[in-house]
């Protein structure tokens, strides 16, 4: 088994690090302990672990404990209170693990990676997944979400990522803190709704904010729910899907900042 180089190591620790999505010191210090490799001590998180990445490969002349790490590291288990850490983090690491001909799988497992996961075809991909939703008019709310990190795996993670951006929006505009179909139900329902998309008088107005609670009640149910429980649902996205799917999370959000809360009694 080759040894990782130096370069990759760095991108490997950079990513594990990341001051975002990464790591915790806390989980840095247990994952070494378990994985049987020196702790460096309370340095930069990304230094911290290279070093200690560094120190094993030098000193044991293989990475097998390097791979240990990861395997701890990117257990699905481990993010089952904090589950919207996990698909970042995996995202930023098979980008770095991609050079190593490695990636860490929705299970959590490594596996060899083709060759064309690599960081240039991650941005050639984000870069033409966002020219073309910029053609469309997206809204700029969704188009953020077109980032190397998203898209170096498929599709998914984008679109996976800007569903989660109408949640946040509807709990922004509302102080709620529900999720998934019950903040569809007590934000966009009721009589009135809490954020109403039209004047909700006439019947055919009534049936559109019915429609429209439907609408996002589905989204959320294609792609949050599982997401859940899940690392993440088998679903090999392709670019176009990707951008029919980000269009209507594009018509979401319009509707939603277009929105206003009716008074209520």
């Amino acid at each position: 088994m080759p040894k990782f180089t130096q370069d990759q190591l760095e991108a490997i620790a950079g990513a594990l690090g990341d001051t975002d999505v990464g790591l915790t010191g806390t989980e840095i210090q247990q994952l070494l302990a378990s994985s049987k490799m020196t702790d460096p001590g309370t340095i930069t998180k990304r230094h911290r672990i290279y070093n200690a990445f560094a120190e094993s490969q030098n000193t044991k002349k293989n990475r097998t404990h390097i791979l240990e790490f990861i395997r701890l590291a990117m257990k699905p288990a481990r993010y089952s209170r904090e589950p919207q850490r996990y698909e970042p983090m995996r995202a930023l690491l098979n980008r770095a693990l991609a050079f190593s001909g490695l990636l860490v799988d929705e299970t959590g497992k490594l596996k060899p990676a083709k060759t064309a996961q690599t960081l240039p075809e991650a941005q050639r991909r984000a870069r033409d997944l966002r020219t073309d939703l910029e053609g469309r008019g997206v809204h700029p709310d969704v188009l953020k979400f077109c980032r190397s990190e998203l898209v170096a795996d498929n599709y998914f993670h984008a679109v996976l990522e800007a569903v989660k951006s109408v949640a946040d929006k509807m709990r922004a505009r509302t102080g709620l803190t529900d999720d998934g179909s019950t903040l569809v139900s007590r934000v966009l329902e009721g009589k009135p709704p809490l954020l109403a998309i039209n004047s909700n008088v006439s019947e055919s107005e009534l049936n559109e904010q019915k429609g429209f609670a439907n609408l996002v009640r589905g989204t959320f149910g294609m792609f949050r729910n599982p997401t859940a429980h899940e690392a993440r649902i088998k679903w090999e996205m392709t670019k176009e899907d990707a951008e029919d799917l980000l269009t209507i999370v594009s018509l979401i959000h319009r509707r939603i900042d277009k929105s206003h809360m009716p008074p209520r009694d």
